[in-house]
């Protein structure tokens, strides 16, 4: 390698990071958005709370729909991610399921925005899908028979029944704001936990 294709080398390394970074940067913009106002918000808002203009969305994301897919696999990426750290860092396996729960919760809010972009036929829709099952599955897995070891939930429910089962509580919560799907979830993932054992009597 030249002098000179070393340079850009390691011009182009710092320029790749920075292009990553400041997608990540619109990606959570967008995420917040579209939790807040749904994925028909105005791109001029996502444009406003990532600090840009909105020519510099589109030029990142030239369709709605590139958006919200792009955020879709963001957010399961995050997730995906979160689960191992949270396990080594929370108190207990139970509060690292819970805390997990939460951030899964948040995500759906932008997943079901996805019928409102994408036509039923189109392939993103069975790809996006698996990629979700793949990536996810066997993060929350690792979480619940962490809980279930750990002694502090019962066991019994595989981590995709209680994914679909969150899923399906999350269903409409956007569109009705006299309905609570975070609660009902709360009270779902409580359930799981086996009650404290009374500590013998000396």
């Amino acid at each position: 390698m030249s002098d000179s294709d070393e340079a850009t080398g390691q011009a182009g390394r710092p320029r790749r990071a920075d292009a990553r970074r400041n997608q990540e940067i619109l990606l959570d913009a967008a995420a917040a958005i579209f939790a807040a106002s749904g994925v028909e918000a105005p791109v001029r808002d996502v444009a406003a709370r990532a600090g840009v203009g909105t020519a510099t969305i589109y030029r990142h994301f030239p369709t709605r729909a590139d958006l919200i897919v792009a955020v879709y696999r963001h957010q399961v990426e995050a997730c995906a991610e979160a689960g191992p750290v949270l396990l080594s860092e929370s108190g207990s396996p139970y509060e690292a399921l819970s805390r997990w729960i939460d951030l899964f919760v948040d995500f759906l809010a932008t997943k079901h925005g996805l019928a409102a972009v994408l036509q039923p036929d189109n392939t993103a829709f069975e790809s996006l899908h698996t990629y979700f099952l793949d990536r996810l599955l066997p993060v929350c897995g690792q979480l619940l028979d962490a809980a279930a070891e750990s002694g502090e939930i019962h066991p019994g429910p595989t981590a995709y029944e209680l994914m679909r089962g969150i899923g399906n509580l999350c269903i409409g919560a956007h569109n009705d704001p006299r309905y609570d799907a975070r609660r009902l979830v709360g009270t779902l993932v409580a359930g799981l936990r086996r009650p404290e054992q009374p500590t013998a009597s000396r």
